[in-house]
């Protein structure tokens, strides 16, 4: 059993050849090809990002510039999705980044990402169903219809609201969707991310024809530097696949399957991004494009407000998937840190017959239905970003760690550019870490303070890698 670890305490770590899957009643099926892999991690990277961070950033910091600056934040995601495909043709695991830190930096690295991951990905599904939330209720409006106040928002979010309903039932819904099994569920976020995908092409379609090439000057109103601040605020548009690398061990052949998905699926919502953006600002001056709903305002501006309606429900439709990708995420690396011990084993069990795990889904469901419900999004929101950063960096760190440490270990995919692309991704990414507001900061402060407390007094003496050295010292 000693072999299953090297490094002492706090740092050791599994041997990478030596990564198991744990019992029967902790493994997960192979079941997703390589377009359901890339459906999923197109799914979580086009959602708030085309419908309503392109025209936020054109109106008041990039203006047709926008599109450059998610040509920035695309090269520095790029960096560091090259350093997970690596990885993920190396480790065809659940976990993601969890994983990734705990082989080659460490118990308490591993378990410093995959603590985090819990809250962020978590947040993120709750602040996702607000923002579904929210459109539905406009919707809803527009059909002339009326519901009550009590279900309309959390609370102080308006007059007489208590619960933000139509969320809360989102995230329940997402959960009942993953217990499904991978398969199942998979086919449907493969469907919703083509409607998704179709609406998209619409938009650039139909635009395209009514650009004026006049509203391109001034190319960059706000200067080289708007575009880079703008960088920063898209940024959390375009990663996704991240949270889809967690499905790794639910791939058919993950070794070839999951680099291939990870690329493919950043490189095909790179382009629609560049395309809306230059449809949009083609279509409105910057100026006027709306911060929320810019697609919707930009087609009713040249007399097509039927398509705008169509625009909102594609919208919807395409956020929910964002939902999917990230539940998806946070249940599965849940999943492997109870598995490796760090986290009670009851919560890895998976299901006899469905093969996934439905205790720690229906978990996360209810944890974000409560968010969802009860938070305003300003709040629900301040509790990301910074783990997801933090996660870019410790797998771009570790990928050249373990390039020069074990330099012949058998890759399917070499991220290219070494050291020099992976270190872009460290950069950058403590780069948009600079820009969190200190609230960000001391919330992170206080969940990492608690996940301390864990770590010393389970998870330390209770992995499996613990657990070993205690048979080992036993003789």
């Amino acid at each position: 059993m000693a072999g299953l670890r090297t490094g002492q305490g706090i740092l050791r770590r599994k041997p990478i050849e030596q990564i198991e899957e744990g019992a029967p009643s902790e493994q997960l099926t192979r079941t997703l090809g390589l377009w359901q892999l890339t459906a999923i991690g197109v799914g979580g990277i086009i959602g708030a990002g085309i419908f309503s961070l392109a025209g936020a950033v054109a109106n008041g910091t990039a203006g047709p510039a926008v599109l450059v600056s998610f040509l920035i934040a695309g090269i520095a995601s790029a960096a560091a999705a090259f350093s997970y495909a690596e990885f993920a043709g190396m480790i065809p695991k659940a976990g993601s980044a969890y994983t990734y830190g705990y082989a080659v930096l460490g118990e308490l690295a591993g378990w410093f990402i995959g603590w985090d991951l819990l809250l962020e990905y978590t947040a993120i599904v709750a602040v996702v169903a607000i923002g579904i939330s929210g459109y539905f209720g406009f919707l809803v409006e527009a059909l002339g219809a009326e519901l009550p106040a009590w279900m309309m928002g959390a609370p102080g979010t308006g007059d007489g609201h208590r619960i933000d309903l139509f969320a809360v039932v989102l995230c329940l819904f997402i959960a009942y969707l993953l217990t499904l099994g991978i398969k199942n569920a998979a086919r449907f976020e493969t469907v919703v991310v083509i409607l998704k995908v179709l609406v998209v092409l619409l938009v650039i379609g139909v635009g395209f024809f009514h650009i004026d090439t006049a509203n391109y000057n001034p190319f960059f109103p706000y200067g080289i530097g708007g575009a880079f601040t703008g960088a920063a605020t898209v940024f959390f548009a375009v990663f996704g696949y991240d949270a889809m690398s967690t499905a790794a061990e639910e791939s058919k052949d993950s070794q070839r399957h999951m680099p291939k998905a990870i690329v493919y699926s950043l490189a095909i919502s790179m382009v629609l991004y560049v395309l809306a953006c230059l449809v949009l600002t083609g279509m409105q001056n910057y100026k006027e494009v709306d911060k929320e709903s810019g697609f919707s305002t930009a087609f009713e501006s040249v007399g097509l407000g039927g398509l705008a309606n169509v625009i909102a429900i594609g919208a919807i439709i395409g956020i929910l998937t964002v939902m999917f990708t990230f539940m998806l995420g946070v249940t599965r690396v849940w999943f492997s840190m109870s598995r490796d011990g760090l986290l009670p084993h009851w919560f890895a069990k998976t299901h006899p017959t469905r093969h996934v795990p439905t205790r720690v889904t229906w978990i996360v469901g209810v944890l974000s239905a409560a968010i969802a419900g009860f938070m305003p999004i300003g709040e629900a929101a301040e509790l990301t970003n910074i783990g997801i950063l933090l996660a870019f960096v410790v797998v771009c760190v570790a990928v050249i760690v373990l390039r020069y440490r074990q330099p012949d270990l058998p890759r399917s995919f070499k991220c290219p550019g070494m050291p020099v692309v992976p270190a872009i991704g460290v950069v950058f990414s403590l780069w948009l870490i600079t820009f969190l507001q200190w609230q960000t900061w001391a919330r992170f402060a206080v969940w990492f303070g608690v996940g301390l407390i864990v770590y010393f007094a389970y998870s330390y003496r209770k992995s499996n890698l613990a657990r070993a050295d205690q048979r080992v010292d036993g003789g």
